[in-house]
């Protein structure tokens, strides 16, 4: 890859999808009073230290910057993206998977290394038998991939589309990687590997207020779901230099965000110069229980890309197509010809590594259930066998692990997890220490097993862990005894709406 220098490199301006820094106060201290009378407040929750508290993440001196989720993050983390997944159903989404890593060739065709070289790492080989050479000797270099754009926009050329094909929008999960200073580096919030829900929309000029009011309305729906507070809308217009494409364009585009932003009824203001190098863009400023502001979810509008990877699509009256406008005149109709389509990058969570990070500040230990990593445990009163067999017999018709019997098809042997998080704990320490223990962990359901549960093929469900939101047994305050199957059916009741 070219010096910063050779390849124009110049200082770094705003891009929606980099992981901006959150600010923390020196741990151990307090905050400043307002007066000599008032009371010190502690620090606000620190996810670097509930993340270590929950089992959540660790770091390595060996991949600085690149989280390692642990069995509990990335259950939070699976269930944040399966979320999405089911979202895109509606949203009309198609999932793709693209390359880790591109020859230097596609990000000097996208503008990327021109204008984000110093953000890129740069891949070559090791082996000179297998290093790749140019037609003047030069070694042909990869860079891994900060973003998913250029793959999509060859996926969209892959293919000859029509205006009735569109829009077209592609989802993708892969990791992305940017190279960001080590002495910036913190915890899940500043990273250099991470994972966006990464969108892109290719789609019709005449298409793109309808397709960014359906984009907010995605937001507006996931952030109810997430329950993370209020958030702002912002414009960021076109810097003052270092973009690429024409006045002209940046002007439509801007044109285009302004009236999306006033038709979605929600207030937003203008931040001037903030843009994309390729495009304006929608922010949304996420303020956090402690009053801090994130930049989470973003709406990007692009015309440049479209024109560098040369994106085209057929459509009847190709003039006034391009200009997203309509005719009913049969003779401009009845020709045809190429036009560039629009392209909308989109974000809902952003990174979802630091929309994690909010999350574990935000609930401070008291998951949701649905997120929750330590759904439910099973605590035996004692640990004779019949106990600890009849709780393990428990423990697998919640998680959906016991096989149908007696199959001859293809399905035998095969089996249909309920995705729940069950722990068993048959230890021979005293129940109302175990109890302590699950409670403390943060359990959100504690379910008990003792010798009149396997006489009866029940398990008994301590009332702390029944939530008082839900549930016909909610109000009871007795301990209630239930089958293994109603308990699941609770439990996946839960998940399902989002509780």
């Amino acid at each position: 890859m070219l010096s910063p220098k050779a390849a124009g490199w110049m200082p770094r301006f705003a891009h929606s999808t980099r992981l901006s820094s959150v600010c923390f106060l020196p741990r151990g201290q307090w905050r400043a009073c307002a007066s000599h009378t008032t009371p010190p407040r502690a620090l606000a929750p620190d996810h670097r230290d509930l993340g270590v508290q929950q089992e959540l993440f660790t770091t390595s001196i060996y991949s600085p910057g690149s989280p390692i989720f642990l069995p509990n993050g990335a259950r939070i983390f699976n269930r944040l993206v399966g979320f999405l997944r089911k979202q895109y159903v509606k949203y009309g989404f198609q999932e793709v998977i693209t390359p880790t890593i591109y020859k230097k060739a596609l990000w000097a065709k996208s503008g990327h290394l021109e204008n984000y070289a110093d953000d890129m790492f740069t891949v070559t080989s090791t082996s000179p038998s297998r290093t790749e050479k140019l037609e003047d000797g030069e070694v042909d270099e990869y860079g891994l991939k900060p973003m998913n754009c250029p793959g999509h926009c060859l996926i969209f050329a892959s293919q000859r589309r029509s205006y009735r094909d569109l829009p077209i929008r592609y989802a993708d999960f892969s990791p992305l990687h940017r190279n960001e200073v080590s002495g910036a580096l913190s915890g899940l919030t500043r990273v250099r590997r991470f994972h966006q829900d990464d969108g892109h929309i290719f789609c019709r000029p005449s298409q793109i207020e309808e397709e960014i009011r359906k984009t907010l309305e995605f937001v507006r729906v996931a952030y109810r779901v997430f329950r993370l507070g209020n958030y702002r809308l912002a414009l960021s217009t076109r810097p003052l230099e270092h973009y690429i494409g024409s006045l002209d364009d940046w002007d439509r585009a801007e044109g285009a965000l302004k009236r999306a932003l006033d038709a979605c009824g929600e207030s937003w203001t203008l931040n001037e110069g903030d843009g994309a190098f390729y495009g304006p863009k929608i922010d949304i400023i996420l303020t956090d229980s402690d009053g801090k502001e994130h930049q989470t979810a973003t709406i990007q509008l692009d015309f440049q890309l479209p024109k560098r990877f040369e994106l085209e699509y057929q459509a009847p009256a190709p003039d006034l197509e391009q200009k997203g406008e309509t005719t009913t005149d049969p003779d401009l109709l009845a020709v045809s010809g190429p036009v560039r389509p629009v392209l909308i990058h989109r974000a809902v969570l952003g990174s979802v590594e630091r929309l994690f990070a909010l999350l574990i500040e935000h609930y401070n230990g008291k998951w949701p259930f649905w997120l929750n990593p330590r759904q439910a445990v099973i605590l035996t009163v004692n640990d004779s066998a019949p106990v600890v067999e009849w709780a393990d017999k428990v423990r697998s018709v919640l998680l959906g692990t016991i096989p149908g019997e007696g199959r001859e098809d293809l399905t035998d042997g095969l089996v249909q997890p309920s995705e729940l998080a069950v722990d068993l704990d048959d230890s021979p320490r005293s129940l109302p220490l175990k109890v302590r223990e699950a409670k403390t962990k943060g359990y959100g359901i504690i379910a008990v097993v003792g010798p009149k549960d396997v006489a009866q093929g029940s398990v008994t469900v301590d009332p702390s862990g029944i939530p008082r939101d839900g549930g016909p047994h909610a109000e009871r305050s007795k301990s209630m005894v239930m089958s293994p199957e109603e308990l699941r059916q609770y439990m996946t009741a839960k998940v399902d709406s989002y509780q």
